[in-house]
């Protein structure tokens, strides 16, 4: 099912599901953190030496008081009946119109002093390189929940290999490389799509994706790409 859903769709169930989440925690359920930790001890205490029948005991106490405190959140409910409520709507679209399958055809394919980064740690937000001329910087960092946009068209790459490290847990991100560069591509998403150039990926579902340029490794300048996302489209196009 997850496979006909669009990420957009996914990634406001998961927005709304935090935003609920910390709601319960901070206004209405204060508690909730230190049972979760509290089973999460008992748990720890009992799996650590599991031979025992008083430390079993342990473990199975604080995972069935793990589960039901899960259970007991209202992200966690809301979260079902979100699925509930799509599968039903695909249940009933699927009858009107009925899914065609067609084949997927793919093409082979010394310390520096502290400087502003590129792109800055956002947890909430979208966000962008500059849209003037800018220094390069390689770029590794942490994303929340926003798109991220990365356009190498306004900045001058180094002679030797450029790196952009993003590892993002919901939103999508976009990169715009200019002709002349070559470009490495390691890819990994839970769910989401992927369009880099002419080879397009309808669904990543807990995969990952390897492309490299046919003068990657001889040519220069060019660039590694390195992404990591829970849920969120990628796409690497020319500029």
């Amino acid at each position: 099912m997850l496979k006909k859903l669009s990420t957009d769709t996914i990634n406001t169930i998961l927005i709304i599901g935090v935003i609920l989440l910390v709601v319960e925690i901070v206004f209405f359920n204060g508690g909730l953190v230190f049972s979760v930790l509290f089973s999460g001890v008992l748990m720890y205490i009992g799996w650590k030496n599991y031979r025992p029948l008083w430390r079993k005991v342990l473990f199975w106490i604080g995972l069935i008081s793990l589960i039901f405190t899960i259970l007991s959140m209202i992200a966690v409910r809301f979260l079902v009946i979100a699925m509930i409520i799509v599968f039903l709507l695909h249940y009933f679209k699927t009858r009107e119109n009925p899914d065609r399958i067609r084949p997927e055809i793919m093409d082979n394919y010394q310390e520096m002093p502290d400087q502003d980064p590129v792109l800055k740690q956002k947890f909430f937000g979208d966000e962008s390189t500059p849209n003037k001329s800018y220094e390069w910087k390689d770029i590794n960092i942490h994303g929340g929940i926003g798109n991220r946009i990365v356009d190498l068209s306004q900045t001058v790459l180094p002679h030797d290999e450029a790196v952009i490290s993003i590892r993002h847990f919901v939103g999508n991100l976009t990169v715009y490389i200019p002709y002349e560069v070559e470009v490495s591509i390691h890819h990994s998403a839970l769910i989401g799509r992927a369009s880099i150039f002419q080879y397009k990926k309808s669904k990543v579902l807990n995969q990952v994706l390897s492309y490299q340029t046919g003068g990657y490794r001889s040519e220069k300048p060019r660039v590694k790409i390195i992404t990591s996302m829970v849920s969120g489209d990628l796409e690497v196009k020319r500029i």
